[in-house]
């Protein structure tokens, strides 16, 4: 891994601003408000929505310092290690995954295809994947895999926030306003990213697909570096359906139901789940009339195909 890195052309990569498509829904219209879609989905088959945002700048900073490739980290079925293999190969940069797990979970479509686009995959225990912040592991990898560029697990820090901020300026070019924007939350750099980017009377609302809201509030304002002293932003914990990558019989039915109604695809980890929330939330009247929503469509629909016997199963009225 020692040819030198060129930064890639990311417009030949990518193609933005992604669509922004209003959704004629009568649980909407009942309510008075306005919802939209941000497309980011249709950026890339596999290394769009925000984990491109996310991506973006830390590929250029990894050319810049000539790093000997990317390195990150992600469990067995990981949509951020995927999106990293696909980026890399499409931009010419190798890259390394730490995959948590044992060497059979690599039975699955997402590593297999992360190992075919090139990604060198190193399985770890659980007690070393834990350490996967600290500075000291960082350097024991370095020793071992030369001077990588080292992306945390889900892609988020700084730089990330960057590249996310940029799709909050490409809605206020697509829509006279917007007083609401949503997203899904992992591991909070996607909802950070948006908050920076915040003006005048916007908000955001996160929701948590995973337990542990708190958590979540922490990694958000240790992001941003500030905590949320104005109340511009939060995060809902109620539709997690049970924690990180677990789903229901109900979840899988809307996502079902939401794209033959509006031909718009959801996964039920991220982009299912928190659509699920906020039309819940719209038919609470979480929001006044004439509110003017949009949600973040974050991609990872090609985790489906690892997926499609569970999915099935639930359809068919299992638990």
């Amino acid at each position: 891994m020692s040819k030198a890195l060129t930064t890639p052309d990311f417009s030949t990569l990518i193609k933005t601003p992604s669509p922004v498509v209003h959704l004629d829904d009568k649980v909407a219209r009942q309510a008075g408000v306005s919802i939209y879609v941000k497309r980011d989905d249709l950026l890339h088959p596999e290394f769009g929505g925000n984990k491109w945002r996310k991506l973006k700048y830390n590929l250029q900073a990894c050319c810049q310092q000539q790093a000997s490739g990317i390195l990150t980290f992600g469990g067995a079925y990981s949509n951020h290690l995927l999106a990293t293999a696909a980026a890399g190969a499409a931009s010419g940069i190798p890259t390394i995954g730490i995959v948590r797990g044992e060497p059979a979970s690599a039975d699955n479509p997402t590593l297999r295809r992360a190992s075919a686009l090139g990604m060198q995959l190193q399985w770890v225990d659980r007690a070393t994947y834990r350490q996967r912040h600290s500075a000291t592991y960082w350097q024991d990898l370095r020793a071992r895999y030369g001077e990588v560029y080292i992306v945390p697990e889900g892609g988020s820090n700084v730089r990330a926030l960057a590249g996310v901020a940029e799709l909050v300026v490409e809605m206020r070019a697509q829509l006279p306003r917007f007083d609401v924007i949503c997203c899904p939350v992992g591991s909070g750099g996607t909802l950070a990213g948006i908050v920076g980017a915040l003006a005048g009377a916007e908000t955001a609302m996160g929701i948590s697909v995973l337990r542990g809201a708190d958590y979540l509030v922490r990694e958000v304002e240790r992001l941003l570096g500030v905590p949320d002293l104005r109340g511009r932003w939060q995060i809902n914990d109620t539709y997690h359906c049970g924690g990180y990558a677990r789903v229901t019989r109900d979840l899988v039915r809307f996502c079902d139901d939401f794209a033959a109604h509006h031909g718009i695809p959801l996964e039920p980890i991220y982009s299912g789940k928190m659509m699920y929330g906020i039309f819940d939330l719209i038919s609470r009247r979480r929001w006044p009339p004439e509110t003017v929503l949009v949600a973040l469509h974050t991609g990872g629909l090609q985790g489906l195909a690892g997926m499609e016997n569970r999915l099935n199963a639930l359809r068919a009225g299992g638990e």
